[in-house]
């Protein structure tokens, strides 16, 4: 540790730590509310406002010191597996507040809101610890939060301003890279309804030409294989192996030394479903990871037409999940893809719609594999820069 930086706890840091508003001051009128920060928080060290899963509803009679403002911490309080996520807040456009079931907490003019955020982060693992309660319902200590939350900071703001910057640029590049996937994905949905939902360039009416094939014309399906658990670990020893539960992230959580004779590698650009709780077809953009059972990769039989084919099994899939309703746990395979049906427009209008389509598939993997690549580099800079380990004084930032 460098000799000009101090060491406090978290409640010496903390001008202003609270809990949300209660349940009974929360209606359908008044100020916006936060009620849960998702998986996704933890993955990205800021979130911003607009993502809209991270707030609905509403509520009056909001004490001024609990509405949000740029830099605010945020973490879960309550919640089994949920309580201590962690993000911090910067795109407020509207008044808003969290309810009860969360903390706010704002530093002291002592230390830097972005390093503050960035240093709560180094501390992800301990603060969940404080989660104390039983299984069905967890709460985090807040005295344990302030007292046992150790702060190491520089005496310098302005050398606390230069590592934080260092960290946020590659935030900034993951929300960029983020923002444009989604972008082209929906830039690719659009074209695809236009040309063969609502046949816009064929005068409205669906080309006579067109036939309707089975999913198996532009498809073939690939299967996870029965991979043991017993030889699972979150150590990162062999090779990842991608559940259900992996999808929405596309991050490596689970390891396997098994070689399964029936294995199959998921590889970038795949189209890959999981076939229980929800059928959603993602398109991976992680390096390549073994296939597990209740997982499957439409693999594409035209060497371009991942869009199309993307684009066609969404809503049969959809219509699978919709039937299932009221089931409680829902799911999918063979027999319902046998049944899977697509209108198979001619070879021109194909190739056509995969030379506009394919540079925008190959740009959101190419993104995806970046974002990786930086969240790694940010996690391995994180303990160094917080530990004075790389020393930023000279750094002109």
């Amino acid at each position: 540790m460098m000799e000009d930086w101090k060491t406090k706890t978290l409640g010496e840091v903390t001008s202003f730590m609270a809990k949300g508003i209660p349940p009974k001051y929360v209606d359908h009128e008044g100020e916006n509310i936060i009620r849960v920060l998702n998986q996704k928080c933890n993955r990205n060290y800021r979130i911003s406002y607009n993502d809209s899963r991270l707030h609905d509803n509403s509520v009056k009679k909001v004490p001024d010191s609990k509405i949000l403002r740029p830099g605010d911490v945020l973490i879960n309080s309550t919640g089994t597996g949920t309580a201590g996520r962690i993000a911090q807040i910067w795109h407020i456009p509207v008044p808003t507040t969290i309810d009860g079931h969360m903390i706010l907490l704002r530093p002291t003019d002592e230390i830097d809101p972005l390093y503050y955020g960035y240093v709560l982060k180094r501390n992800l693992t301990l603060i969940e610890s404080y989660a104390e309660g039983s299984t069905g319902q967890t709460e985090i200590n807040k005295n344990r939060l302030k007292e046992e939350t150790i702060i190491s900071f520089p005496s310098d703001i302005n050398e606390q301003r230069k590592i934080a910057r260092i960290l946020a640029v590659l935030d900034e590049k993951i929300e960029e890279n983020e923002k444009i996937n989604k972008n082209l994905e929906e830039q690719m949905e659009a074209l695809y309804k236009s040309w063969f939902i609502d046949f816009e360039p064929f005068g409205r009416i669906k080309p006579s030409d067109w036939q309707t094939q089975k999913i198996y014309s532009i498809a073939n399906i690939i299967y996870g294989a029965p991979f043991s658990s017993k030889l699972f670990n979150t150590a990162g020893i062999g090779k990842p192996i991608i559940r259900i539960r992996d999808l929405k992230s596309q991050e490596f959580v689970t390891y396997t030394t098994e070689k399964h004779s029936k294995g199959h590698l998921i590889k970038p650009g795949d189209i890959v479903v999981g076939m229980d709780g929800e059928f959603r077809p993602y398109i991976w953009g992680n390096e390549e990871a073994w296939l597990n059972q209740r997982v499957c990769i439409f693999e594409n039989k035209r060497p371009k037409g991942k869009a199309f084919l993307l684009f066609s099994i969404q809503p049969l899939l959809k219509m699978v999940e919709q039937t299932q309703i009221g089931t409680t746990v829902i799911h999918i395979g063979k027999k319902d893809f046998d049944t899977f049906e697509i209108v198979l427009p001619d070879a021109k209008t194909l190739n056509l719609f995969d030379e506009i389509t394919t540079p925008m598939i190959e740009q959101i993997v190419n993104n995806s594999l970046e974002d990786k690549r930086l969240k790694v580099l940010r996690d391995t800079l994180l303990p160094k820069l917080m530990s004075g380990e790389i020393d930023v004084t000279t750094l002109d930032i």
